[in-house]
């Protein structure tokens, strides 16, 4: 048995370290590729991630608390 070979979702180049899915249409987002905008109130209770439609549909604010969306950096 070896130690230290990472396999599946805990490996470093694995997607799922970067992509991010959207609250209300549950669109897979990656972050270095396109914008993505967080709820700085929600983000840890519900997950709250925009997409960029979304963001824009809900005049960038949280449709669930009213506070304004930040992109993420």
């Amino acid at each position: 048995m070896t130690i230290g070979l990472l396999k599946g979702v805990n490996t470093g180049g694995h997607l799922g370290w970067i992509t991010v899915r959207c609250r209300i249409c549950n669109r897979k987002i990656e972050v270095t590729r396109e914008p993505v905008y967080v709820c700085p109130r929600c983000r840890d209770s519900q997950d709250a991630y925009f997409c960029e439609a979304h963001a824009r549909r809900v005049k960038h604010r949280c449709p669930y608390c009213g506070t304004e969306l930040e992109p993420l950096a």
